[in-house]
């Protein structure tokens, strides 16, 4: 079985890690990590009994696919030595910003390249990554993405013209529901809810209906429209959100969030 190399050993790297092993898709032996000095590493190897080496060859060269976890910012620092250790090698990015343009100027003899957004809901196995590739991908190693960001949750391919889209919607997407949920939470709180109270409301609340969203597969505006009663207690709510444009605000948010992703990829 192929085995894979991690150069870092942050929460997304270590998310994949424990997805890896939790579904038995790898053992410890196939895979290997490192770090920039912060100690991730140790910390992973010594949780799940992965390898952790601070030697770029011993970590690079046993391995068919390096994926790269570190920080972003750091890629333009990166060993030299990387680009002759990595040759033939897949080599799949999770770098956000990083274009597989300027990937391939840092591992040209990769045997092939791919760029990936996944997002934080991840770190539990329920995120979802949209990936691309920098040439057609080989059957064994469309396998290997997949059971890479497989790790993660769902996974779709994309072209990279869509990535920055997809960095709005699903990427930074997360953020939106969690400012979702506890601006919930405040509202019920201003209604005379205890806080924790108001906060196991609408944290339930906001996971039961994204499950049944899920689960049934029926369009949000039908589910929408089931709990609604003429002139109700949720039309009366539904009334006030289309007066302040909450479907224009997050439209403007997503759009905001994919101008900047293009702008930090222009940059990259």
């Amino acid at each position: 079985m192929s085995k894979i190399a991690f150069l870092g050993a942050g929460r997304m790297a270590s998310a994949i890690v424990d997805g890896l092993l939790a579904k038995q898709v790898r053992a410890p032996a196939d895979l290997a990590c490192n770090d920039g000095g912060d100690g991730t590493a140790a910390a992973l190897a010594a949780r799940t009994g992965v390898a952790a080496t601070s030697d770029l060859a011993a970590l690079i060269a046993p391995a068919d696919t390096l994926v790269l976890a570190c920080k972003p910012q750091q890629l333009a620092g990166l060993d030299p030595r990387l680009a002759e250790l990595a040759a033939g090698k897949l080599v799949l990015s999770i770098l956000a910003g990083k274009r597989v343009a300027t990937l391939a100027k840092v591992f040209p003899r990769a045997r092939n390249l791919v760029r990936a957004m996944p997002n934080t809901p991840g770190q539990i196995g329920a995120g979802i990554s949209a990936w691309c590739a920098h040439g057609p991908l080989a059957p064994a190693d469309r396998a290997i993405v997949d059971a890479i960001l497989g790790a993660l949750g769902q996974v779709v391919e994309i072209g990279e013209a869509q990535l920055d889209a997809v960095t709005g919607v699903s990427g930074s997407g997360p953020a939106y529901v969690f400012e979702f949920t506890a601006a919930l939470r405040d509202a019920g709180v201003a209604a005379g809810l205890p806080r924790d109270i108001a906060w196991k409301l609408a944290t339930e609340t906001v996971l039961g209906s994204a499950r049944l969203m899920a689960r049934t597969g029926t369009e949000p505006e039908t589910l929408r429209d089931q709990v609604t009663s003429p002139n109700g207690t949720t039309f009366a709510g539904l009334q006030r959100m289309a007066a302040r444009d909450f479907r224009g605000t997050i439209k403007e948010t997503v759009l905001a969030a994919t101008a900047r992703s293009v702008e930090l990829s222009r940059d990259a």
